[in-house]
């Protein structure tokens, strides 16, 4: 095999690689021979096939192995002598072959940039953290009592009023023909709820008990049964009594219908709960602010293939921000070029910032276990109760979606392995505080009412940089 560079600008090499015709001929003539050992062919017993016989037979499958092998295994050797280790799958391409004659074919690579890691004992960090409060602990107690509504049927003749629940027959037609799910018989509906197609609830709404109305909606555009979406619809609705809420009292009996002993230990929960939700914003204030220290302490050159590939991911997030606001690229108060190049510069940072959290992963031999990644399949499979079971066998069967859970992890474990390595300040704040929007001056500043939306999409992508390191991460990762 010979190999030459024919080009090294940058990041990118580029070599010719030949490798001699009488290597593969031999290459050909053993897997043949192997082949022979294998096939059954009319009138020749096992191993006694003539070669020329499988040269007509099997000559052209076994070729087209050969050469797939054969340019793998001398593409890697190539880029294995000369210590470069590739950011992205090389491009080949066979430029020369002829059955009896050499092969040739060209690579091309970017290699990974060659940079140090700061040292990360000098790092400064400040990490936001917040207490939880006691009103904030009873204000969730309120809400939860808020969505556990207790009905009473009222007495008198009053009229239904928002909030009530009102206890109804109805038969709805559409140009006088009833229609599919259009009637139904004592059906309990709460006033306000939305449940209805639009316009139906507040018609109910100053109507007594014993009332019969006819209530006129109109089925919206998007509606899911084709048959019925903007048509017209009247109900014949019979009003059978009207209930209201009662106020649910917050005691120990409530706590105990939530499955806790008494009303202390389902606050003790709940503040438990948000003890946790606090914390993981407390995290994500320290890695903001770890990513953007680290941008400003590495500026190495990033593979552009690498880069591209970044800017044209974000790039089509924002056509299609613009396309589901009904926005138009020329509507915007920056020009394309402005954009492309904000844009471009994000998916540089984004990049750089994974292939250092990669490097750091891999100087330090920090790895993700297989227990690790088992028990983030089991904790995403509990997201879709009743289909536990499923959700797992399909993270199981599919090596793709395993990575998707294990580069998050990895990178965590960077994150968590450069702040113990860091100085770290807390800073107490409050929940308000330490929820805001870390973009929310950007959103301050004036700005056209279609520019709002893509341009909020802009400042996300900035600030969302953790996203592309976890997979730059996980790439690099399975390089090893």
């Amino acid at each position: 095999m010979q190999v030459t560079q024919t080009s090294s600008e940058g990041l990118k090499r580029d070599f010719t690689v030949v490798v001699d015709a009488a290597e593969i001929a031999t290459k050909v003539t053993e897997k043949l021979t192997t082949v022979g050992q294998q096939v059954k062919l009319p009138g020749f017993r096992p191993g006694k096939v003539p070669m020329q016989i499988l040269r007509q037979r099997f000559g052209k499958s076994v070729m087209g192995e050969i050469l797939e092998e054969t340019v793998n295994e001398t593409s890697q050797k190539a880029l294995n002598d000369n210590d470069l280790r590739p950011a992205q799958q090389p491009k080949i391409e066979i430029t020369k072959f002829d059955e009896g004659s050499d092969l040739e074919f060209t690579i091309e690579v970017e290699i990974m940039p060659d940079f140090d890691p700061m040292d990360f004992s000098k790092l400064k960090l400040e990490k936001l953290v917040a207490e939880v409060a006691d009103d904030k602990v009873d204000e969730a107690v309120k809400q939860i009592a808020g969505q556990q509504k207790n009905f009473t049927k009222i007495s008198g003749k009053r009229k239904a009023k928002e909030g009530d629940s009102v206890l109804i027959d109805y038969a709805g037609k559409v140009d006088g023909v009833a229609f599919d799910g259009g009637t139904a018989e004592g059906h309990q509906l709460e006033l306000g709820s939305g449940q209805f197609i639009p316009g139906f609830e507040e018609q109910l709404i100053g109507q007594k008990a014993g009332d019969e109305i006819a209530v006129t909606v109109t089925f919206p555009e998007n509606y899911g049964s084709a048959d019925l979406a903007g048509k017209e619809a009247v109900f014949d609705v019979k009003l059978h009594e009207i209930q209201e809420a009662a106020d649910v009292e917050i005691n120990d009996e409530f706590a105990k219908k939530l499955g806790l002993d008494d009303l202390a230990a389902l606050k003790d929960a709940i503040r438990g709960r948000m003890e946790e939700e606090y914390k993981q914003h407390s995290r994500q204030t320290l890695k903001r602010n770890m990513l953007d220290a680290l941008s400003e302490h590495h500026d190495f050159e990033v593979p552009p293939g690498m880069k591209e590939s970044e800017f044209n991911s974000i790039w089509e997030q924002f056509e299609k921000e613009l396309e589901r606001t009904e926005q138009k690229l020329e509507d915007q108060d920056q020009s394309e070029e402005e954009l492309r190049a904000e844009y471009t510069t994000i998916a540089e940072r984004r990049v750089r910032l994974g292939l250092l959290l990669a490097e750091v992963g891999r100087i330090n031999n920090i790895e993700v276990s297989n227990e690790e990644v088992q028990q983030a399949m089991l904790s995403q499979a509990r997201n879709f109760p009743g289909q536990e079971q499923q959700i797992f066998e399909m993270f199981q069967k599919n090596p793709e979606m395993q990575n998707s859970l294990r580069a998050p992890i990895f990178e965590d474990k960077v994150v968590d392995f450069i702040a113990e390595l860091a100085t770290v300040t807390e800073k107490t704040v409050s929940f308000e505080e330490l929820t805001a929007d870390p973009d929310a001056e950007d959103a301050e500043k004036p700005k056209t009412k279609k520019k709002a939306a893509p341009k909020k999409k802009a400042a996300a992508k900035k600030s969302d940089d953790d996203k592309p390191a976890k997979k730059k991460a996980a790439e690099k990762k399975s390089e090893k």
